[in-house]
């Protein structure tokens, strides 16, 4: 006999429905998001999305953000110069993965609708700073960096630079000597002491 099905809360639950969303923007994309469809994937109601999520832009970005999560961990080779590249080339490469196609999905609906780009400004503000920042912090310890280095705008220009590469060629994937240039003509004098 099976056991009973146990009731999922908390993180379990979560977990769950950001599968799910991110399950169904990959499949079908932003304009195909539906709380109705990531409940069922998920096998819960829409009212358990809801209060977690006010809307699909911010269950949307929700789930994109937890598949990015491992992809920016920040590197510690004890260089500003080879850490700044390690994290571009795993960005880069991560431009084909799950969190990118789900990420794409979602820039696409931005256009149509202005509280998906206030969450994705938000979500670029907050999830991609963090990595450069650790990245920059270490440097600043270091003195390879001025303490300037670590105002946001200044710490992820190489990222900005990255994105720009992206948006305005087309591209998913940008060639490593266009990285070594953005690191080395960019990155590092200006962040450099």
């Amino acid at each position: 006999m099976a056991a009973p099905k146990t009731r999922r809360r908390g993180t379990e639950l979560e977990e769950a429905i950001l599968r799910a969303a991110a399950a169904e923007l990959a499949e079908a994309g932003y304009p195909g998001l539906t709380m109705e469809g990531v409940a069922q994937r998920a096998g819960t109601n829409k009212n358990t999305i809801y209060r977690r999520w006010p809307n699909r832009a911010a269950l949307g970005v929700a789930a994109y953000r937890h598949l990015a999560e491992d992809t920016l961990k920040p590197p510690d080779t004890g260089h500003l110069r080879e850490d700044a590249l390690t994290l571009l080339r795993a960005i880069n490469c991560g431009q084909t993965s799950p969190a990118a196609r789900v990420l794409r999905s979602l820039l696409t609906g931005v256009g149509d609708e202005p509280e998906l780009r206030e969450q994705l400004h938000e979500q670029a503000a907050e999830g991609g700073a963090a990595a450069w920042l650790t990245v920059a912090g270490r440097a600043v310890a270091r003195g390879e960096a001025r303490p300037g280095a670590l105002h946001p705008r200044v710490a992820t220009v190489a990222l900005v630079l990255l994105r720009n590469e992206y948006l305005t060629r087309g591209l998913t994937t940008v060639d490593d000597d266009v990285l070594v240039e953005i690191v080395d003509e960019v990155y590092l004098p200006l962040v450099r002491a």
